[in-house]
């Protein structure tokens, strides 16, 4: 029995927008969305239905929130990092922890858009 066929479509929406803001692994299937929509809006326009329907927003957008929020992550981690290798222990501890509390700052802004998600509040057409 397939758990595909059971589930509403608006939840299967949720779900899919879900895994975009999965901490660290939901970059991957943000960038393939993107790469997708972006292969298919320039070779076959007429033949997508999701063309400019507003679940490929929803997508693109979710997608292109998790990519930038990935990205300042991983820059300011290795930016700590690297100052952390490069100064006196003391300085090197602070760096540290500041990379402690970036880490912890990304799960938590994660954490947070996927609860918003699953409440229904962070795509609303108000």
């Amino acid at each position: 029995m397939s758990s595909h066929s059971s589930t509403p479509p608006h939840t299967e929406k949720h779900l899919q927008l879900w895994i975009y803001f999965l901490p660290l692994v939901g970059v991957v299937p943000a960038i393939w969305t993107l790469y997708r929509t972006k292969n298919s809006n320039a070779i076959d326009s007429q033949d997508n239905p999701l063309i400019d329907s507003p679940q490929l927003h929803q997508q693109l957008k979710a997608s292109r929130r998790s990519i930038n929020l990935t990205l300042m992550w991983l820059c300011s981690y290795m930016l700590l990092a690297y100052g952390a290798g490069s100064g006196t222990e003391i300085v090197s501890f602070r760096f540290l922890y500041a990379n402690a509390i970036t880490t912890t700052a990304y799960f938590i802004a994660c954490t947070f858009l996927m609860t918003r998600l699953g409440r229904k509040k962070l795509f609303t057409t108000d």
